[in-house]
């Protein structure tokens, strides 16, 4: 669906891709904003936006509470105390060609339309890609420091900003407001980023990816000397609440802040007409590669404040303001050799090995080539790109930095391609743990998927990790206190390999004290490392005394009897999420129902004569699991599994009195009393649906605290609402 054109969509497929949209660049701003590790270019994060506010524009009564055209950033790390910013710090539109421009400056001339004399002006100036921070200033004394978080609520890092020599302690000067915000970019240069890699690395410390998410990590330290230590830069270009404005103007505004001690961007200029600004775009464009820091843009604005006002807002950001971005910087190398990569859910991902190369200020030695049509040359729907050109060891390409971030082949010179260059054969097996590696068929399209998987599920060391972390998540066996960083560690200490050695884990207690004992030395010699200090006094390894992990065996020990529906959810099997998990688990009753299925089912010819019909099971699911059951190599693990755990039989529980069963019913807000799987899992047991949003098909909706739209649209459609109280009379568990 999500390459389906928007015009073409339903009014229930809009919906579908509204969530789906909504979850994903949700997940894509938290990694951005709140790891500083964003795993897909600007340009792709850029389509996803445009793509979900197309939908919203064609069907206005499905815009979401959760929808990202009402969200800036992402909720605040933890660690930090917070921030309300008392005027919102806002992202900007974006655009991408001269024409894009030209209609920015249009609307504006539109809106004004009414006062023909009015001459507005709009300044340019450079788009630093750092971190955003606002500094309080009372009486001309800096008193408070945050970064944009959600665009309402942010960090307090206050400390660490005062460490950076950009940002005054006192203003200069005289004629500031007293009570100003002054907003900008905290970046780190390339000759400094590049210092700090070598330092790094001669103290065997972290690899650092850009500029751009060193100075983000470098700010949210919780010692402000390593803060110190990474030499942070710092523009001022705008402002928040304030007593009084700066200037009349936006550019005026900024020159102030320059009186008052702040570094602004040299490169900021006032324009008047669309030809001056797109010109000053091309020439800032031009220096871009010299200036030793990261920019992605030009930054257009309405020069006069009154101006602003008058124009206003739309939600998320402003009308008077564009972001001109910049199209990735491109380089030409070639092609050394192509490694395959099993990812973390046995993806086979091929990676190409290049000549280093700068892009941006970056050294490129690795790209991504997706999957094996995509080295042939073709896209996810057979399609040709590069105009069909595969990809060979030994080709010269073009690539660039899409974002500036993420690097792509854009084009292969086929002129300058090695005569004895041979077309590449991509694996039909898995590198790491030899199990087949097959393309699955998809049951609607037909067609084969354009990723080759590894099958070995269970025992290929490449999934581990990830099945691991599945395993213990929170909609699975939901294990706390053992999330993905102790479950890194422990795997990477030899500790835990399966997921039955996580049970026996209090057996082995001083290897866990040790392992992490020694990862808590690691993170402190590597905070010396940056910091340049040293630590006096060090306890042992051995006079550590760790707490908490009684409370983690308990944890672990308290799912030995997990349900059998969160458990088949929990073994990780593709394409099995919860709600065919819970279908599976009311269909077999027991695990071991469930395996002596799946394991004729994968010797059968015909798969469809041991496999029962069951609405809701089609043939990706059936293949799933002739593959997890029907090899061999996963029965010793899941053995061992059952031998720690023992699932409990899946009884559906419907009296003939039973006010519930067969009805639809939704669950929203906040659930004091249960968790919301624990809530659903009830449900299905008396014979109720459970859906996840509602309809006029609805029976019955449960809201707790918190609940919003699904709330007001059951009272809408006249659907009855209980809460969690009612609800738990109404089964009888009072």
């Amino acid at each position: 669906m999500s390459e389906k054109p928007v015009d073409s969509l339903s009014e229930s497929e809009a919906a579908s891709e509204l969530k789906r949209l909504a979850e994903e660049i949700a997940e894509h701003d938290r990694r951005y904003h709140t790891e500083d590790a964003p795993t897909i270019t600007d340009a792709e994060y850029d389509a996803l936006t445009r793509r979900n506010l197309a939908i919203e524009d064609r069907f206005p009564s499905l815009v979401r509470e959760d929808s990202p055209s009402r969200r800036v950033g992402s909720p605040p790390a933890e660690g930090f105390a917070k921030v309300r910013h008392a005027v919102p710090m806002l992202s900007l539109a974006k655009a991408y060609t001269d024409q894009d421009v030209t209609d920015f400056i249009e609307r504006g001339r539109r809106f004004f339309d009414r006062d023909k004399d009015l001459d507005i002006a709009f300044t340019a100036e450079p788009k630093i890609d750092g971190l955003s921070a606002s500094l309080r200033y009372e009486g001309g004394v800096f008193v408070q420091g945050a970064t944009r978080g959600d665009g309402a609520v942010g960090e307090d890092i206050t400390a660490n900003l005062r460490t950076i020599a950009d940002i005054p302690k006192h203003l200069k000067g005289s004629g500031w407001p007293d009570v100003i915000e002054i907003r900008g970019e905290v970046y780190m240069t390339y000759a400094e980023f590049e210092a700090l890699k070598q330092r790094s690395a001669a103290a065997g410390g972290q690899d650092y990816v850009n500029p751009r998410n060193t100075a983000a990590g470098s700010l949210r330290q919780k010692d402000p000397s390593v803060t110190a230590s990474r030499n942070l830069k710092f523009f001022a270009y705008a402002w928040g609440y304030t007593t009084s404005d700066p200037a009349p103007t936006q550019y005026g505004s900024v020159q102030k802040f320059a009186e008052w001690g702040f570094k602004i961007s040299p490169l900021m200029v006032r324009a008047k007409s669309v030809e001056e600004l797109v010109a000053h775009y091309h020439l800032i464009e031009e220096q871009r590669s010299s200036l030793g820091y990261d920019i992605d843009g030009v930054v257009y604005k309405v020069d006069q404040l009154e101006l602003q006002r008058r124009w206003g807002f739309v939600t998320g950001e402003p009308r008077w303001a564009v972001a001109h971005k910049f199209p990735a910087e491109q380089a030409m190398t070639t092609v050394q050799r192509i490694d395959i990569q099993v990812g973390r859910t046995g993806t086979l991902a091929p990676v190409a090995r290049l000549a280093p190369v700068t892009v941006g200020g970056v050294v490129v030695e690795n790209v991504t080539l997706h999957n094996e049509d995509y080295i042939k040359g073709l896209d996810s729907t057979g399609q040709p790109i590069r105009d069909g050109i595969d990809v060979r060891i030994g080709d010269t390409v073009v690539i660039q930095r899409a974002g500036d971030v993420i690097p792509q082949i854009v084009s292969v010179v086929i002129d300058k391609r090695p005569a004895d260059a041979v077309p590449y054969e991509f694996p039909h097996s898995c590198p790491i743990c030899g199990s087949p590696a097959t393309r699955e068929i998809n049951e609607k399209t037909g067609k084969e998927d354009s990723r080759r998987r590894c099958t070995g599920e269970l025992i290929c060391p490449a999934q581990a990790v990830e099945g691991l972390r599945h395993f213990v998540s929170r909609g699975a066996l939901d294990i706390e206190g053992l999330g993905a960083e102790n479950i890194d560690l422990f795997f990477n200490a030899g500790l835990i390999k399966t997921a039955a050695d996580i049970f026996t884990l209090r057996d082995r207690r001083p290897a866990v004290t040790k392992a992490l004992a020694e990862r808590r030395e690691e993170q402190a010699r590597q905070r010396e490392a940056a910091s340049g200090k040293t630590r006096k006094n060090v306890r042992s390894v051995e006079e550590r005394n760790y707490e908490g992990l009684d409370k983690l065996f308990a944890a672990i020990d308290s799912r030995r009897e997990p349900e059998l529906d969160r458990f088949i959810f929990a073994l990780g099997i593709r394409h099995i999420g919860e709600t065919t998990a819970a279908v599976l688990a009311r269909t077999f009753s027991t695990i071991e129902e469930l395996i002596r299925v799946g394991k004729e089912t994968a010797k059968a010819a015909d798969p469809h004569i041991v496999f029962p019909s069951i609405n809701g099971i089609g043939d990706t699911v059936i293949g799933a699991l002739r593959d997890f059951f029907g090899n061999e190599r996963n029965d010793d693990v899941l053995d061992a599994l059952l031998a720690q755990v023992h699932p409990k039989p899946y009884i559906v529980d419907v009296s003939a009195d039973s006010e519930v069963a067969g009805k639809t019913i939704v669950f929203t807000g906040t659930l004091e009393k249960m968790t919301r799987p624990e809530a659903k899992a009830m449900a299905e047991r008396l014979g109720a649906k459970v859906a996840g949003s509602v309809s006029a098909k609805t029976d019955l909706v449960v809201a707790g605290p918190g609940a919003g739209s699904k709330l007001k649209l059951a009272t809408e459609l006249g659907i009855e609402v209980i809460d969690e109280d009612a609800w738990l009379v109404r089964i009888g568990k009072a």
